[in-house]
């Protein structure tokens, strides 16, 4: 007896064991499983209310399904000056900022900022409520509402106009707001108003703008006038010493980040959900402004070809635009 109680004993201790270990469905025990997740590295990204942040939202939906490979925490912004000083202090670890801001960055550090991808082309239309404008000449003479001064969307505006011969300073009246809405309320109350707006702001605007129209593209002028360069609205920076030190994780992000990009220009219903989800815009102007977003993904040397054409714009138009001299080689993540 007291040798089959002593068997019964070990035969319990056994399948206790055995118990606390377990198995995942893939094989592994759950003590391996939860020890994968503690190896995973945590990336800060913040990312702005807008189409620089589109591509993001399904990387985001699967960090908040614990289906990323890396430990995700995001933050969006309305404003870029919210993100930058976080970056700089060390707060983030990377951010979809302004093209042109990477530059500045880049400046401001002394080099500890560097782009690891391009996330977003041209958004910025030339738009009005009535039939003036077919041509970047038709601009000559007229008051342009717009967004964005200081920034890409003056800067690029600028660039067109005067590679058409047409004095920004002289020729046109630049009037600036504060914010989109705004233009798109003045638009609303007065007729035959031309303005600028970025995407998804023109989708805003085409359905509460009695006769509105999309004049032109400001990215196809752009693309008209200078063969050499792309007109890019978006990248994704990281702080330089958190790229060495984990150089691994960031691969993993720069793979996930693509996929994400891909998931939201071939799948724009279930994309548009998810843009309402993270307060990015709601979902019946994200179903209709994603495909005219420009949301790409570029990495490498075509990243480095198309934002090097892209600053060397810029600092020619005004070298203030991109922090006072052209970034160095060391901008560009290999």
């Amino acid at each position: 007896m007291k040798k089959i109680t002593a068997l019964a004993l070990a035969f319990v201790l056994c399948l206790s064991a055995l118990s606390g270990c377990g198995t995942s469905s893939n094989g592994q025990s759950s003590q391996a499983t939860s020890s994968q997740a503690e190896q995973k590295t945590t990336i800060k990204i913040a990312g702005l209310k807008g189409p620089t942040s589109m591509g993001l939202v399904k990387l985001m939906s699967d960090s908040e399904a614990k289906q990323a490979g890396n430990n995700y925490e995001f933050t969006m912004a309305g404003a870029a000056d919210e993100i930058t000083p976080k970056l700089i202090k060390g707060e983030l670890d990377m951010a979809a900022v302004p093209a042109n801001l990477a530059s500045v960055l880049y400046s401001k550090t002394e080099g500890k900022v560097e782009v690891l991808s391009v996330n977003t082309l041209g958004v910025t239309y030339i738009v009005e409520n009535g039939t003036a404008i077919n041509s970047v000449a038709d601009l000559k003479g007229k008051t342009i509402y717009g967004t964005g001064k200081g920034s890409i969307p003056e800067y690029a505006l600028r660039f067109v106009l005067k590679k058409n011969g047409i004095d920004p300073d002289k020729d046109v009246k630049l009037e600036w707001k504060s914010e989109p809405t705004e233009v798109v309320s003045l638009m609303k109350q007065q007729k035959d108003v031309v303005a600028m707006l970025p995407q998804p702001f023109v989708t805003v605007a085409a359905g509460q703008v009695e006769n509105f129209r999309e004049a032109l593209s400001v990215t196809e002028e752009w693309s008209k006038i200078d063969k050499e360069s792309q007109f890019i609205t978006g990248v994704m920076v990281a702080r330089k010493d958190f790229v060495e030190k984990n150089k691994d994780a960031v691969a993993t992000f720069l793979k996930e980040y693509e996929a994400s990009i891909k998931y939201a220009n071939e799948n724009t219903d279930e994309t548009a959900k998810l843009v309402e989800k993270y307060d990015i815009v709601k979902e019946a102007v994200a179903k209709k402004a994603l495909p005219k977003c420009n949301i790409k993904f570029i990495a490498g040397d075509d990243m480095k070809t198309a934002l090097s054409g892209f600053y060397k714009a810029l600092f020619d138009l005004d070298p203030k635009s991109v922090g006072g001299a052209l970034p160095k080689d060391d901008i560009y993540y290999k």
